[in-house]
């Protein structure tokens, strides 16, 4: 089959991923061909080599000036992998896409990843733990996040140990029924920094949640020595859950860094900014929030062939693109239809039937 070719490197994880599950040929061309910074970054370098440690015979070639890259891939090995995250981007940059590989490889996985464990651009470990490795396993596999350090921009200094086991093939899911908020978790830490500042951060933000219900818990995470990493920082993470079994809780997450530290954002205002952007996701209305609509949609593409339905609220860029990955890459098309049942809250319930993608080297119970 023709290799398939994008312009630029908008969502490369998700295209490179999809390239090796798939077995078709990717090319990027035109990489940043305009401006001081010309061709592929550091931190796609830095995945390009992740993805050359979780796989055999996968030939990645980079021209001279890092405009084109031609992948053709191999098949996902797994096994036990170190990688060292170059400290621009956070370790959920490299958990998500190792997440949807990770199921279809043929050991299992065991990745120590070291860098920044949190930061203001990328998904949190936290979230990862709490969120997207339950919503991983409503397909059927089992995962574990391990969090050993934290590290906080900019010099990061965290480490996180992934454990995924592998799978024949994913189940179907049905996560429509999105049910009514009945409690809210979260975890607020500190490395190298004063245990008040994440004791003020979790009171301003119950104290704005107590508003809407009662049953809220959020613990305090206090890093110390080499465990905390090499900068200071602290933040909080809170994700919302329903009474529905078919919802995967709504997450959102805060990070003061040393540059927000200079300046001086307080920990009050980290809180309640925490609490608004958790309100925010829950009155979209999605049983799955915006930060997990891609993997979603890209493993319900792989699941068996039979009718996968998620309800989602508007779709995010990122998610957006994932529809057409998946129709380029597997020939999995989705239908959705729209619920106005809330005004305040309109959703999408977005169904497809799976390519029943079969990991051949995972034999048959």
């Amino acid at each position: 089959m023709k290799p398939y070719t994008v312009q630029g490197t908008v969502f490369f994880r998700h295209y490179v991923v999809a390239s090796l599950l798939s077995g078709r040929g990717l090319v990027f061309d035109n990489i940043r061909t305009e401006g001081e910074r010309v061709g592929l970054v550091e931190h796609e370098v830095n995945f390009l080599r992740l993805i050359d440690r979780v796989t055999n015979g996968t030939q990645i070639e980079i021209n001279e000036t890092g405009t084109r890259v031609k992948i053709k891939p191999g098949v996902v090995a797994g096994g036990y992998i170190t990688h060292e995250c170059v400290k621009t981007r956070g370790v959920g940059y490299y958990l998500e896409p190792l997440l949807m590989l990770a199921p279809f490889a043929k050991k299992p996985i065991e990745a120590t990843l070291e860098g920044v464990t949190n930061n203001q651009i990328d998904i949190g470990i936290d979230t990862i733990r709490t969120v997207t490795i339950p919503l991983v396993s409503k397909f059927g596999v089992t995962a574990a996040l391990k969090i050993k350090k934290r590290g906080i921009e900019p010099d990061g200094g965290g480490q996180v140990i992934l454990t995924c086991q592998t799978v024949r093939k994913l189940e179907t899911i049905s996560l429509v029924e999105r049910g009514k908020i009945k409690r809210i978790r979260g975890v607020g830490f500190t490395c190298r920094t004063s245990a008040d500042l994440v004791n003020r951060c979790i009171s301003t933000s119950k104290g704005l949640l107590l508003k809407l219900l009662p049953d809220i818990f959020i613990a305090a995470d206090n890093f110390v020595g080499a465990d905390a990493g090499k900068s200071p920082g602290y933040g909080i993470t809170l994700v919302a859950e329903s009474t529905s079994e078919e919802f995967c809780g709504l997450s959102e997450e805060l990070v003061c860094d040393k540059s927000a530290m200079q300046k001086q954002v307080s920990a009050e205002e980290i809180g309640l900014n925490a609490a608004k952007l958790l309100l925010d996701q829950i009155k979209k209305g999605g049983c799955v929030d915006t930060h997990h609509q891609s993997i979603c949609l890209f493993l319900m593409a792989l699941s068996p062939e039979e009718v996968s339905q998620v309800r989602f609220s508007s779709l995010t860029p990122a998610a957006d693109n994932m529809l057409q990955i998946c129709r380029e890459f597997f020939s999995v098309s989705f239908t959705s239809s729209r619920d106005d049942t809330y005004a305040y809250s309109p959703t999408s319930v977005y169904s497809c039937i799976g390519s029943a993608l079969i990991n051949v080297s995972k034999k048959s119970a």
